[in-house]
């Protein structure tokens, strides 16, 4: 089963500084048929003006997984860490049992980023952050784990659920596969390009909400970016 979101129907509230879409439903932005994707809880399509961002808030309980799509992002956390997470990146926080962090776009240029929050396994345990580059060559053509909670994906970021973020770079008519299994779902978005599932059209930040599929085909229209979430 593929449900298509448009981009034109998720939520979401222009700031000024910041303009947010809303896969799910987050802050103002409630639709009761949106609440998660099994344990993803939020994918957030956030556009962030230069040298503005969130200051220090806090959070406990939740993976929050920062993918940045143009530009770059700055964080500091109550831990002490400081990074810096520029296009094409991946930046994991393990809020647990509490934490308080920044987000800024120090850049020149505007910054777009997907903040994706899963819901953890067990709650509590000690808060961790951490970031890795992820080049696109290494996505061209298939899928690259990101973050996981898997432990047979040692190379990608560790995050604390039974979930995992993964990447792809497809050119016009090329075909990635990603066995998905039927006991977990899928959550889509192409960063930019348009692509095919099935006979279902995905264009550039529509989310695809994909279920009861064991192995799931995606076939490039356009020169494509795109992320996915696997959620139990």
């Amino acid at each position: 089963m593929i449900e298509l979101r448009p981009f034109d129907s998720l939520g979401g509230a222009d700031h000024g500084w910041l303009d947010a879409k809303h896969h799910f439903s987050f802050a103002g932005y409630h639709d009761p048929e949106r609440m998660h994707w099994g344990n993803l809880r939020v994918w957030n399509d956030d556009t962030i003006a230069p040298h503005s961002g969130f200051p220090t808030h806090p959070h406990r309980d939740m993976e929050i997984v920062t993918y940045v799509r143009e530009g770059a992002i700055t964080h500091q956390d109550s831990l002490g860490n400081k990074g810096r997470t520029a296009a094409g990146d991946v930046q994991v926080m393990s809020a647990g049992s509490g934490i308080a962090h920044s987000e800024y776009n120090l850049e020149n240029e505007t910054t777009r980023i997907f903040q994706i929050w899963i819901l953890p396994t067990t709650r509590g345990g000690a808060p961790d952050w951490g970031s890795r580059p992820f080049p696109k060559g290494e996505r061209s053509g298939r899928f690259v784990t990101l973050a996981s909670g898997f432990d047979n994906d040692g190379d990608a970021l560790p995050i604390r659920a039974e979930a995992r973020v993964v990447g792809a770079t497809l050119r016009t008519g090329e075909t990635a596969e990603y066995a998905l299994g039927r006991d977990h779902k899928a959550y889509l978005v192409p960063a930019s390009g348009a692509v095919r599932i099935d006979d279902v059209r995905v264009n550039a930040r529509d989310g695809a909400a994909i279920s009861d599929v064991d192995i799931l085909r995606v076939t490039a229209l356009e020169d494509s970016e795109i992320v996915l979430v696997d959620s139990a």
